[in-house]
């Protein structure tokens, strides 16, 4: 017999033993204690043991003589740190709470039990019923919960969200006429890539990893979030095709796919709300060029065009663009021409009839820091690469290794995109018209602008004044805002870039190709800190099933 302290020590945390409670050996219970099917007649209570353990059962070496038992470091609550211990007890009506049995000898009563007392241990019994998964489940989401808050810079729009959420429709006849709507980014981490990088994961236990236990959380926290636009990053094909298309037009979205070109299974995706988008443009951009050396990978982007279905001018639009750019922190020449190549494709789609420009959204994985040369050209709209490193166009090591210096021009000619990153068919239509007043001017006047255009070779632009989102950083502490976090960094790569407004601040480069309006943002999901990352693991977690964070917006479209 074992000594009354671990029998009572059993009798405390274990319910009369029941046949039908018995874990069997050979369950795919991943990282868990079972309990052996037999056990010998001198222990009070079955032993715990090892999911690897073997059919031949041995007594624990440390359940010998009660001395060498006591004088060894075994505490229960040190045993269950490093496995998943799971106690199918009855008598336990909380995780927090004490077991029943002790509550009674604490408050003097007998171990007979009113009729009412009765009633709630078969209630607990029938709760004990549920699956181990299911309450490992429920305790989870407890612990690895993450509370995000919304960010107003409008108190119209916070009064228009509690509208929403209410149930009111924004299509109906209001004071004042107009078109709110939100957009989501959301790298949404491929299966096939997690499996392939499953070093990045090793903080994470096994069974938050699967698919099967991944989507359902993606898919609810996109139910929650309610985006009226959702741009997704590393949307596996097979999953596309099975079942996340399915379940978001279930939702009452459209989907509109483009998958990579090489091996690599996966795409990006923009979906829109059919109750207040009609799709007028779908244009995929493949980056990957066969006669073109440099551009050997097969990333790709996905650009719409998309009109409002109310409250907004008969021709009005908003272009929609997601991307994904390359990973390598030391191919920043490859980064800018894919960027380059979306931008071409975006300059095509948004023009109106008068030269104007239609807002632009442009979401996705730029795998780029805030305050990078590739980050400065997005938003100032011009960049001059002339002696800059390789390694530093993408700002993501802080010690790059590839120093090489980007050649000028980055792109070779044949692309069909120029310095401006536009078609070279719109920009040939301009020097043509440069052409014809040279003509007119003198020749040496013409020979200068010619030697000028020369020196500008290593100047990007683009046309389009765009603002970010978010700050990047918490303005209280400085703290940097992190849109990934697993085992090897936490940074910010993930953005929504906008046409905003005009609000009277300088004009940036390309500004004579006018807006048609703007948008002007209303709120934010606020991102979080490493730290407050940390403090549910990371990511992937319990709740969180991509090592991504998806990123919010609200905007109203201003016409002009």
């Amino acid at each position: 017999m074992l000594p009354r302290h671990v029998q009572r020590l059993g009798r405390d945390w274990i319910t009369h033993w029941n046949g039908s409670q018995i874990l069997a050996l050979n369950s795919p219970v991943s990282s868990c204690m079972r309990w052996a099917g037999h056990y010998p007649p001198w222990a009070s209570f079955p032993l715990p043991i090892s999911a690897d353990f073997s059919a031949n059962w041995r007594v624990p070496p440390f359940f010998g003589p009660w001395r060498q038992f006591q004088n060894s470091n075994w505490h229960l609550d040190n045993y269950t740190q490093s496995c998943c211990f799971h106690l199918p007890n009855p008598s336990m009506k909380s995780e927090g709470e004490a077991p029943l049995t002790k509550k009674r000898r604490l408050s003097g009563q007998d171990d007979t039990s009113a009729p009412e007392q009765q009633r709630d241990l078969s209630n607990q019994k029938a709760e004990s019923c549920l699956s181990v998964a299911q309450n490992e489940e429920k305790h989870s989401s407890k612990k690895g919960s993450i509370k995000r808050h919304w960010e107003y810079f409008c108190q119209q729009s916070k009064t228009m969200k509690i509208a929403k959420n209410k149930g009111s429709d924004q299509s109906s006849t209001g004071s004042e006429a107009t078109f709110d709507f939100t957009v989501m980014s959301y790298n949404i981490l491929s299966q096939n890539l997690l499996e392939d990088n499953s070093h990045l994961y090793k903080h994470c236990r096994q069974r938050l990893l699967f698919w099967t236990y991944r989507f359902p959380n993606i898919l609810q926290e996109i139910k929650e979030l309610d985006a009226d636009v959702l741009c997704l990053q590393e949307v596996q094909e097979d999953h596309y095709r099975t079942e996340i298309k399915s379940s978001l037009e279930s939702l009452g979205y459209h989907c509109e796919y483009k998958m990579r070109t090489g091996r690599k299974p996966d795409g990006c995706a923009i979906c829109f709300k059919t109750s207040k988008f009609s799709l007028i443009s779908s244009n995929p951009v493949e980056f990957f060029r066969r006669d073109i050396p440099l551009l050997d990978r097969d990333n790709v982007g996905l650009v719409l065009l998309l009109q409002p279905r109310f409250h907004c001018k008969a021709n009005a639009a908003i272009c929609i663009a997601n991307t994904h750019l390359l990973y390598n922190p030391r191919r920043g020449d490859i980064k800018l021409t894919q960027l380059a190549m979306l931008l071409a494709e975006i300059a095509s789609v948004a023009p109106r009839k008068d030269g104007s420009f239609c807002p632009v959204i442009i979401c996705g994985d730029f795998n780029s820091v805030p305050g990078s040369p590739l980050y400065r050209f997005i938003k100032e709209g011009k960049l001059n690469y002339e002696g800059l490193a390789i390694g530093k166009v993408s700002g993501q090591e802080q010690f790059p290794r590839g120093q090489r210096i980007l050649s000028i021009p980055i792109w070779p000619k044949k692309l069909g995109i120029s310095q401006n990153c536009v078609y070279e068919i719109k920009q040939q239509q301009k020097e043509e018209n440069a052409e014809e007043k040279l003509k007119a001017s003198k020749s040496d006047n013409a020979q200068e602008i010619v030697i000028a255009s020369e020196k500008l070779s290593s100047k990007l632009r683009h046309h389009f004044k765009l603002s970010s989102v978010y700050s990047h950083y918490f303005p209280e502490t400085g703290i940097p805002e992190v849109t990934t976090c697993h085992s090897r960094s936490a940074v910010t790569v993930d953005y929504i870039f906008y046409s905003a407004a005009n609000d009277g601040t300088a004009d940036q480069p390309g500004a004579e190709d006018s807006f048609c309006g703007g948008l002007k943002l209303l709120g934010r999901l606020a991102l979080l800190t490493e730290k407050d990352l940390w403090t549910v693991n990371g990511l992937p977690n319990e709740n969180n099933s991509s090592d991504h964070l998806p990123l919010l917006a609200e905007f109203r479209l201003i016409e002009r």
